[in-house]
């Protein structure tokens, strides 16, 4: 919903737009006039995220809050023994929403009526064809004789054929007969049935508003009037031609489908009384030529600038600045690995046992030693690449989820010394550890792509921020199920707990500096019908800590698996 509803009102104001320029050249051509509404029709198969995150591709890539150490979702399954204890917590989702499993089915089922009713008719129409006779015309594509009385038509969007009602030579005059064949090779010409399977996938697909099937009409009057002006320029009687069309609707049924040029369509009224008055359609002038560029290159070009001008949402790499917290665990680690080598000695990656499988995975490090047990490559990855939110990677393999290994690697030193780790460097130096671990033994291969996803914003609420400034600069934090607790950070691990209680990323956007004491508790989901369920997470952000969570969507990094294989033997 929240990517659908902008997607809506943009394509909704790109129609108006649309409408304005119509009339502004209502004077001029009508194959104009045409192809404005065919691409207000298009814009709703294309959503301008879609263009912002091209636009993206092309964006300098700056780092992040986020690049700070985080919390892994994937951490989430970990059970840590005693004395190491990594940051553990379950994700805890918000509350299910059913409303927009409602809408979807709504959309769906009238989705497929609107596609079953084309369908048939377009079924139908095809059964015509099969059962008419050929007829020798000398036109450039096939004609055929038809029992049915339905009016002269094109049918067909690749190998077009022109259907004829039986008789109808014999019910118009040759001249009246010349122009109708002229008006069906014209929507030949255009490939009018083409742009019109395009317009009726538009109908199929936002069936519920109302805009579409009026823009579905202006394109029938337009390329009805368009088709009027190029026979007039040819046959230059417009009485006759008139009388061709009238007669046309009087002996036979209108086409039953958009896909099918016809001859009538339209205000017939109106168009009988253009035709007969003979009014000339005017040349687009130099001036209206600019308007009309100017607002193509803007409606398309201004979402491609914004793409390139927003920083990307996504990760630093390591070598990008780290906040102070960090700089102990940074040192320590790069005291025992030497400039180009691996920060281990050598590894033993071994199939975890299958009747341990559902266990608790756990991993940490213990003096010269690294450890992993029974956890899937995917955990792997969401640790070692700082993944909160599954949607942020994308290409990971089946078995990655279901195989379950135990790593031990030995460090060449011990990295943790004579004192207790805490859990942001034990955390940092895990992932220094597991990045070229998978590389050298699960072939790992990544890429990062800047992506349009649905996130949350961290906003201050209306009343304020109610945060408690820290007076010192140890920083410590501890996430579990239901509860965050930060001693003098700033607001990424926040962030960071928050993305994984919520299961979306969550980017920080209240713009407040400085580290600051943060305890949060919230009922997590499983609890939620006890008799003291406390509040959602969204409830106790906004209550205890002045903020809260917006859905919105942006342009992130996401992490692209080009290649994970099963570990090399040992």
């Amino acid at each position: 919903m929240t990517l659908l509803v902008p997607h809506l009102w943009q394509s909704t104001l790109c129609a108006l737009i649309a409408w304005t320029l119509t009339l502004a050249l209502r004077k001029n051509r009508a194959a104009v006039r045409y192809w404005i509404w065919l691409a207000a029709s298009l814009k709703f198969l294309v959503p301008l995220s879609l263009l912002v995150s091209v636009g993206a591709q092309f964006a300098v890539r700056t780092a992040t809050s986020s690049a700070q150490p985080q919390l892994s979702a994937i951490v989430n399954q970990i059970s840590a023994p005693a004395g190491l204890a990594p940051v553990t917590a379950a994700p805890v989702s918000a509350a299910p929403d059913r409303l927009p499993a409602v809408l979807f089915g709504l959309w769906l089922c009238g989705a497929a009526v609107v596609l079953l009713i084309w369908f048939r008719t377009w079924w139908n129409i095809r059964a015509l064809r099969r059962a008419a006779t050929p007829l020798d015309l000398s036109l450039p594509i096939p004609v055929m004789s038809s029992a049915a009385r339905l009016e002269p038509g094109v049918f067909g969007v690749f190998r077009p054929a022109l259907l004829l009602p039986e008789g109808i030579a014999n019910r118009l005059t040759p001249d009246q007969l010349e122009t109708v064949l002229a008006h069906e090779l014209c929507h030949v010409r255009r490939r009018d049935n083409l742009t019109a399977v395009l317009h009726m996938l538009v109908e199929t697909l936002f069936w519920f508003h109302p805009l579409v099937w009026w823009i579905g009409s202006r394109l029938a009057d337009e390329r009805e009037r368009a088709c009027d002006e190029a026979v007039l320029q040819i046959a230059g009687e417009p009485e006759v031609y008139a009388e061709g069309i009238l007669e046309v609707c009087r002996l036979y049924l209108e086409s039953p489908i958009a896909c099918m040029s016809g001859i009538s369509g339209a205000d017939l009224r109106a168009r009988i009384q253009r035709i007969i008055s003979g009014a000339r359609a005017h040349n687009i002038t130099r001036g209206r030529k600019l308007l009309l560029a100017t607002v193509a290159l803007a409606v398309a070009g201004v979402p491609l600038l914004i793409g390139v001008l927003t920083p990307r949402v996504g990760r630093a790499q390591p070598q990008a600045e780290k906040s102070p917290e960090f700089e102990v665990a940074s040192s320590a680690m790069a005291a025992q690995v030497p400039n180009g080598a691996a920060p281990y000695e050598v590894a033993s990656v071994k199939p975890s046992d299958p009747n341990q499988q559902t266990a608790p995975g756990t991993w940490g490090i213990t003096g010269s030693r690294f450890y992993a047990t029974n956890l899937s490559a995917q955990a792997l990855v969401f640790i070692a690449y700082s993944i909160e939110d599954p949607g942020q990677i994308s290409g990971l393999p089946k078995w990655a989820s279901s195989e379950r290994f135990t790593i031990e690697a030995r460090l060449g030193g011990d990295v943790s010394g004579h004192r207790s780790m805490s859990v942001q460097e034990e955390l940092e130096q895990s992932r220094a550890i597991l990045k070229p671990l998978l590389q050298d033994r699960f072939g790992l291969k990544v890429h990062y792509e800047a992506r349009e996803k649905s996130i949350y914003a961290l906003v201050v609420d209306k009343h304020g921020p109610k945060l408690q400034k820290a007076s010192d600069d140890h920083s410590v934090w501890n996430v579990t199920r239901g509860h965050i607790s930060i001693h003098a950070a700033t607001l990424a691990p926040l962030v960071e707990g928050l993305s994984t209680a919520v299961g979306r990323l969550v980017v920080d956007k209240t713009s407040l500096p400085g580290r600051y004491n943060i305890d949060l508790k919230w009922a997590p989901d499983e609890l939620s019908g006890g008799e003291n369920p406390g509040p959602s997470v969204f409830t106790a952000l906004r209550e205890q800590l002045g903020l809260r969570l917006i859905s919105t969507s942006g342009s992130i990094e996401v992490l692209v698996i080009d290649q994970l294989e099963r570990p090399s033997a040992n």
